[in-house]
Parts: C-alpha cells; structure tokens; sequence
C-alpha cells in the first residue's frame, strides 16, 4: 500500500516557474483517465478553467498571435491524478501552465493542431485553491469548470484604443487653447491615462507610432537581450511647423538603470508624446514655448533622475529672431501651486542655428522657452562684468572704511542718528556689493541650496539698501522740514527694526510661499559672433513677476519720495541764494542724490532699445558698482571743504547740506 500511494502522489507535484512571484495561479488536482491535451483558447472578458475527459481548456483575454484562435498541447500519457496550476505574469503578460512535472508556455510559438468537436463529458477538478493578488482562496468547491472576471490592469489593449484616447484628448487639446488651471489639470489627468494605456498597448512592430501630427505617441520596445549602447529616433519631419521635428538619444545608462535580473524576460518601453499645443502646460508667468512644441520620454515602470549620461533631445527649427534665446526647460509639477511651472535644473541648452539641443539628466516633458534676450554683444557684456566687479570691490572697500571713520567722528545727539544711518545705508551697501560678487560662483556649483540662500540673501540686501536710502530721504524731510533739533525716543531703535525688518520680512515671505522662487536666474547675452546667445547665471529671483512687482515696485516708491525730498534741498538752495557757497552747494546736492540713490533710476532707461540703452547700461554700472566709494569721496570733500569754509561756526540752513559729521568737527 506504501508503494502504490508513492505512485499515486508523485504526480501530483507540480512545475513552478523559474519561481517568479506571479499576478494570478490557479491549482488544481485533475484525474487524467484517458490521453488527452491543453487547449488555449481566446476570451475577451475572463479568464476560465474547464476540464472535460480529453481536455483542460484554459482561456484568457491574451494571446500573442491574434491570428489563431486557438490551439493544443498533448498531455503525459500517463494515465492517473495529477498536479497542475495555472501562472499568470503582468510584467510579461505571458500566461504559463504547469502540468505535473510538465510545464506549457502558453501564448507563444503556438501549436499547429486545433481541437475542435471536444465531448462535454466532464470530470471533476479536486482539491483547487485559488489566488489572484490580493485575493485567496484555497478551499474552492470542486467542479469541472471556473470562472474569473478579468481586472482592468490584466484587459489587452489594442491600436484601436490608443487611436481613440489620442483623437479624444487632441479634441480637447483644439477645444481650449488657453485652459485655466482646472482645465489644465484635468487634460493632464488624461495624459496620465493615455501614458498607462501605451505601456499596455499590444505592439504590431518593435517601434510604433500612434496618432495624427496634432498629437503623436511612440512606443518604443526595446529586449533587455540587446544592451543598447545608445537608443536614436527621430521623429518625421514637417516643414510647415515652426518646429520641424525632434530627435531622442538614449543612453545605455537609462537601460541599466532599468535592468532587473536576468532570469526575467521584461521588455523595457520608451514612451515618446509629441504635443503641438501648449493648453496643459502654462505657469503662471505665461511663458512662450517654441512653436508650442512639448515632448514627454518616459520609461514605463521606472523614474528616471540623475543619469551620469544625458538625455539628448534635439529640437529641428526655424532661424530665431536675434533678440530670442532659447532655454531647455521641463515642466515641474508642484504640489503647492495651482499648476505648475517650467524649470531648467538639470539641462544644459546649446543652441545652434536651425537647431537646439536640450541635454538633461532625467526624464519628463520638455520644451524650449524662448526668453528675450538683451541686445548687447558679449565684448560689452565683458566689458560691464569687468566694471561691476571692480567698482563693487572698490565700493566694498569704501563702505567699511567710511563707517569706521563715521563712527569715531559724530558727537552730539542728532548728529549721532545721523551718522547711524549713513552707517547703516553704508552696510546694507557693503552687504549687496560683496553678495553681487560671490553670487554668479555660488550659481556655477552644484549645490542648488546654496543657490538658492545665495539669492535669498542678495534680494535680502538689495532690498535693504532701498529701504535706508528711503530712510536717508525721511531723515532730510525731518532736518529740513520738520524742527531742527526734534528727538523722538529710541528712534534710532525703529528706524532700523524698519530698514533691516521690513526686507527680512519680504525675502521670508516670498521664501515661505515658494522655496523655488530663490535659486539660479539665466541672463541670455547676445553673441555677434555665430549669430549665438549664451546665459550668464546668478542666484537670484527666479520669478519675473515677483522682482518686477517687489524689486522694481519698492524702488519706485523710493525714489519718488527722495525725488521729492532733493526737490526739498534745490529750493532750499535757491532761497539762500548766498555767494561764495556754489561749489559746497553742488558738492552737498552730488551727495545727497548719492546718498538718496537717485542715480538708480537709469534702472528704467533698461527698457529701451540701441544705442541709448546701452549708453545708460554703462552709466548705471559705473556709478551704482562704485555708489560706497562715491559716498567716501563727498564724505571726505565735504569735511575738506567745512575746514576752509570762513562761517562754518554760522547757523545758516547751509550747514544742514554738510555731511553731519563736518558739523561735529571742533571749532
């Protein structure tokens, strides 16, 4: 009795699959009482098991070769029980059987043999269990025949399905050419479902190309067996479209990136989306892509990030306008804003002609922005680089040497509040000019971080040294205006709770409401040469819209009310109308527009065009780069100057022009 239950057991001991974690299995005792066969047949709804006396059917929504309907496998002629269970793989989508200690590869090489007329004598599957994922259940009833509903993830998808999902989302795309921000979000929605019906998408050839020219998808089928160096493809070429056409250079690292083990037959998938519209992808800053072209690569199944080899996407186009740059851009979802918004980290842009190529180190969506660009050739850009640098050193300098003797000359009351806050103008000034020059090294590192305080920390003294010359105006208003010897208790306290608060408070809130509004900020600069552009790079502001509202904005404000304020002094000048004082007059009026920086509003004069504007780009480089060097020599002249002077003991309002500190020089 041992030994034939041996026997009878034996059998039932079924073939595993490479032992591979599977998506479904079905297993079941079978009691073979004649020869008998395998038949795979198609479903489009189910996948069933059912065993009659000369055969087990299995059918399932896939199949390889759609041509044959079905087809057969002999089974061991061994009569007795047996083992077998039914293995389904979503990676592959590759159905297999084991049979005893037999197993079928079904779906593949099929059989020329198709079993047709089969008897409906039916034996009984014993002992089943069941597990799908997520699911189990090993105590089914026993019967000859089962069913399984299909999940969605598992259902074929054909041509005919991409077709309709493309003309279905190109009909949206034509509908709403400028979609709001939850019309944007929704068509991207749709894009993420056309991306996971591609990856499922059953493939006629290698390569195909889905859709019309309004709105393509390539799939991309590459065997892990082939270890390609570099995947090319091109696009197809159309010479109406200001964009031409792309190309895509695969390196092999993105393929090892996405390599499993070798056991494992997977099929890697390109995805390559070429979008002519730009509807789902607008920011905020209503940036302008080339020819509204936009171009998704993904790789199913896997992110993609920091690849030690770059992504080379090549855009074919017409000659751009002189005054254009291009910037390789991809679109950053972000979860804060309503949208979204294009970024360039991670993509270098070198332009040519008639073409540009973006190389980056990760894959997304990607575009080319077209970013207005100076007319100004890259010799003056040297030139003003050369001037800024020198003249922010020299005025650094300048800076703290005029604090230091600042602060051991001033004596009485008012005048120390007014020394104090020509020290303090004096150090928002040092602070700018040494940010400006550490700021374009900080943006050349790899470190996005320290960027990105590099820039938070340039915008912060920049918006402090407007804020003192603001204070610098309201201090003359109250020398000139107001009664001469008027105290306030701890003024000097608020005024600088205001000059040094109010700026920290703006950089906080911009950095709390975006930490991406700081960061690295390109200046293209047009090169005669080639007919090229190039980018000079800071850590600055990267929104548009925030340094012209913020930056541009307060300066008006400022300057307006110095303005005033110098107005102040001119009339003061000419109701004295006294000789022998034009020289002091003219140096104390170069002063104070120094000190009140109203040189700043060449600033405006940046927004026009030739000859002009390069002619006030000069003058403002010069004279703001070296603004703490200036105020050192009006210092140093106007304490020369109350030396010489005859009345510098008078009380005329004269003496209220002078540096505060001449005031306090001992008779």
């Amino acid at each position: 009795m041992k030994v034939l239950l041996l026997l009878l057991l034996s059998p039932l001991q079924g073939v595993g699959v490479s032992g591979r974690q599977e998506d479904f299995r079905f297993c079941g005792d079978r009691n073979q009482t004649e020869n008998s066969s395998v038949i795979y047949e198609h479903s489009s709804a189910n996948i069933s098991i059912e065993n009659t006396a000369q055969a087990l059917v299995i059918r399932s929504p896939f199949l390889a070769d759609r041509t044959t309907p079905s087809y057969q496998y002999s089974l061991p002629t061994t009569l007795g029980r047996y083992r077998f269970c039914i293995y389904w793989f979503k990676a592959n989508r590759t159905l297999w059987l084991a049979y005893g200690k037999k197993s079928f590869f079904l779906g593949h090489d099929p059989a020329d043999g198709i079993a047709r007329g089969l008897e409906k004598t039916k034996a009984s599957i014993l002992n089943v269990s069941y597990v799908f994922k997520g699911q189990k259940n090993t105590s089914l009833e026993s019967a000859s025949e089962y069913l399984f509903p299909v999940p969605p993830e598992m259902m074929p998808v054909w041509k005919q399905d991409v077709e309709d999902e493309l003309a279905a989302l190109d009909g949206l795309l034509a509908r709403v050419p400028s979609a709001g921000s939850t019309a944007q979000r929704s068509l991207r929605h749709k894009l993420r479902a056309l991306e996971r019906t591609l990856a499922q998408v059953e493939l006629e050839e290698q390569n195909q190309t889905f859709g019309k020219a309004a709105l393509r998808a390539t799939v991309l089928s590459i065997s892990p067996t082939q270890a390609p160096q570099h995947l090319a493809f091109a696009s197809p070429k159309e010479e109406s479209r200001e964009v031409q056409g792309f190309a895509v250079d695969l390196p092999s690292s993105l393929f090892v990136m996405a390599k499993k083990k070798e056991e494992e037959v997977v099929e890697h998938r390109v995805l390559l989306v070429d979008i002519n519209s730009q509807a789902m992808f607008q920011d905020e800053n209503s940036s302008h892509i080339l020819g509204d072209k936009v171009v998704g690569i993904s790789l199913v199944d896997t992110v993609v990030a920091n690849l030690s080899e770059p992504v080379v996407l090549t855009f074919f186009h017409n000659r751009l306008p002189r005054n254009v740059t291009p910037l390789c851009v991809f679109w950053r979802e972000d979860g804060t804003a309503s949208s979204g918004n294009w970024d360039s980290y991670g993509c270098t842009t070198v332009e040519g002609d008639t073409r540009t190529d973006c190389r980056c180190n990760h894959l997304t969506y990607f575009a080319v922005l077209m970013v207005s660009s100076p007319e100004i050739s890259y010799l003056h850009r040297d030139s003003l680089s050369i001037i800024t640098y020198i003249g922010c050193l020299i005025s650094a300098l300048a800076s703290i040497s005029t604090i230091f003797f600042l602060y051991f000359r001033s004596k009485q009351r008012d005048q120390i509040t007014s020394m104090h806050i020509h020290m303090n103008l004096l150090g928002a000034i040092f602070l700018l000019d040494f940010t400006f020059l550490v700021s374009e090294h900080l943006a050349s590192s790899s470190s996005q971080a320290a960027c990105r305080a590099g820039g938070l920390f340039l915008h912060f003294s920049l918006l402090s040294c407007l804020t003192w010359m603001g204070i610098e105006g309201y201090n003359l208003y109250r020398l000139v205006i107001e009664v001469f010897n008027a105290y306030h208790d701890h003024f000097l306290l608020k005024l600088c709770l205001v000059g040094w608060g109010l700026p920290f408070f703006c950089v906080m809130l911009i950095l709390l409401a975006n930490w991406t509004n700081y960061g690295p900020f390109y200046i293209p600069v047009y090169e005669s040469i080639g007919g090229r552009s190039t980018n000079a790079t800071i850590c600055w502001l990267t929104s548009p819209l925030i340094h012209n509202v913020v930056n541009l904005g307060f300066f008006s404000v400022v300057f307006l009310f110095n303005l005033v304020m110098l107005g102040a002094m001119i009339r003061e000048i000419l109701r004295q109308n006294k000789k022998g004082h034009k020289l002091k007059h003219v140096l104390a009026l170069f002063g104070l527009s120094i000190l009140l920086g109203i040189p700043w509003a060449l600033v405006f004069f940046s927004f026009t065009s030739g000859v002009f504007r390069l002619v006030s780009l000069y003058i403002f480089t010069i004279v703001n780069s070296l603004q703490g060097f200036l105020i050192f020599l009006w210092y140093w002249t106007m304490v020369l100057q109350a030396k010489k002077s005859s009345d510098f003991h008078g009380s005329s309002d004269s003496v209220k022009l002078q540096p505060n500190s001449s005031q306090s020089h001992p008779g």
